[in-house]
């Protein structure tokens, strides 16, 4: 930030030196321009004295000899002295004290050349000595004396214009130098700053460069480090569950079999039971009529236990089903998760649909129609996808509201390389509360008159981050669900398989 606003700063200072220096160079030029113009004017003061004095001195030759060369340079002087005096009126028009002295210089050398064209008018006659009397008395009049003080005045105040205008000219010329002095140390020394700033800059992204290529190194020596431990672990997961849910079959399977076996003895238990109850005191009982095959008569308490003892192994089956189930559906979880994926690319209105038509039944007895939108073609693992939808779909069909016809909708777009995949009901919905509840695994929500184990959810989205993706609810109690899944249209292989 501080080179910056430093950086920032000398701009502005260059920029204002800059315009300094045109500025005062403008300014040097117009001062040059004006004493230039001074000299000017003081070289035409100048010529028009010296023309008037080749007029008179002509004019004299003339007299004195009669020769017509001595009259042709007169009259070409004398043409040329009242033009400048108008181009001395014109180039001394910017000073009110000059311009008064050319109206007063002005008829006094108009009568100078009268007098001039009226003494060779004399000669013409043949009347010299009156021509040089006239001219002579001419050169003592006042008229050549107040053009000697005009003119003087004139070049007074023209040396007095050009001292000042030189002094000006000259400060100005002192200014520019020290600005452009100034300027130029100024850009020396920004330019060492910059230099040095430049390098500092350039250590500072060499070390941040070192340092981030050494916590680069570090950091994929760690990640690899701890993929390796999470993968053993995974691994070390895995063969565990498969190992405890292997194991449990085998006290499971004595249960099953003691089980059935306590059923058959049910039987005879209770014959013999009703056999006792009909013959208390005297009938023997023997082993032919205790094991004989009609249903045995209770009645009152032994009655009651037989019910109470059938019961009791319903419950027993039931819950031995139940466990066979979980141990299923764990052997189930623990071989998908070593499966390796292999990406495809998949039409994926093309498996919806066939989703749809594997579970055309079951939404014709819900009274249900699925409704499947344009959707993105990914490329992805084809079972995966297959399992995630399938579970999807049939919780929207065994999870919707008694009496209301089904709506099940999937729909999908794409977004920033990512397929975003929505399936959407109107069903029972779902709590807030059990938002998150429902992806944990053996964990089910709302009320349970459903078949289920509480695996399904959580196996999708396991199935889901397996494949690079996220998976979301929206929904609330009695209005409907939405399960949005978000997958990378482009699923590369090479990392997820090696950390599942």
């Amino acid at each position: 930030m501080g080179q910056i606003l430093l950086l920032g700063g000398a701009l502005l200072v260059l920029v204002a030196i800059s315009a300094a220096s045109v500025v005062l160079v403008t300014q040097s030029r117009k001062d040059n321009a004006k004493v230039v113009h001074t000299v000017e004017v003081e070289n035409q003061i100048s010529t028009l004295l010296l023309q008037i004095r080749r007029a008179e001195s002509s004019a004299r030759g003339y007299l004195l000899t009669s020769d017509p060369r001595f009259l042709t340079e007169h009259e070409a002087a004398a043409a040329t002295i009242l033009p400048d005096v108008d181009k001395l009126a014109q180039q001394s028009a910017d000073n009110p004290l000059q311009t008064e002295n050319v109206k007063r210089l002005r008829p006094l050398v108009e009568a100078r050349l009268a007098e001039f064209a009226k003494a060779i008018e004399f000669a013409k006659r043949g009347d010299i000595a009156g021509g040089i009397a006239m001219l002579r008395e001419a050169g003592a009049s006042d008229s050549v004396r107040k053009i000697g003080e005009i003119s003087t005045a004139m070049r007074f105040e023209e040396d007095r214009q050009f001292a000042s205008r030189t002094a000006t000219a000259d400060r100005t010329q002192q200014l520019a130098s020290v600005v452009t002095v100034a300027g130029s140390g100024l850009v020396i020394a920004l330019a060492g700053i910059s230099i040095f700033l430049v390098r500092r800059s350039s250590r500072a992204r060499d070390d941040a460069v070192a340092n981030l290529r050494d916590n680069n190194v570090n950091l994929e020596a760690t990640i690899d480090e701890r993929t390796a431990d999470l993968r053993e672990a995974n691994d070390e997961i895995q063969r565990f569950a498969y190992i405890v849910s292997h194991d449990l079959r085998s006290p499971l399977v004595n249960i099953m079999g003691f089980t059935s076996e306590l059923e058959e003895l049910r039987g005879d238990i209770f014959k013999r039971i009703a056999a006792l109850a009909r013959a208390p005191s005297a009938v023997a009982i023997t082993a032919g009529n205790a094991t004989d095959t009609a249903d045995p008569a209770l009645e009152g308490p032994d009655k009651q236990l037989s019910e109470d003892f059938t019961e009791a192994l319903g419950f027993i089956k039931s819950s031995i089903g139940k466990m066979d189930r979980l141990i299923s559906a764990i052997l189930n979880l623990t071989r998908e998760g070593r499966r390796e994926f292999e990406p495809v690319r998949i039409d994926m209105r093309e498996l919806i649909e066939g989703i749809v038509s594997t579970v055309a039944h079951q939404a014709l007895e819900a009274q249900a129609q699925i409704r499947i939108e344009p959707l993105p073609a990914i490329v992805s693992d084809r079972l995966a996808l297959e399992q995630i939808f399938s579970n999807l779909i049939d919780n929207a069909l065994k999870y919707l509201k008694t009496g209301v016809p089904g709506d099940i909708q999937v729909r999908g777009r794409t977004k920033l390389g990512f397929a975003i995949f929505e399936v959407i009901d109107n069903g029972r919905g779902i709590d807030a509360k059990d938002h998150q509840r429902i992806f944990e695994l053996f964990r089910r929500a709302g009320t349970q008159d459903k078949p289920g184990q509480g695996i399904g959810l959580a196996h999708v989205r396991a199935l889901v981050r397996r494949l690079g993706g996220t998976m979301s609810v929206a929904s609330e109690l009695h209005h409907g669900s939405t399960f949005t899944i978000t997958l990378p249209i482009k699923w590369n292989i090479s990392n997820r398989n090696k950390q599942s």
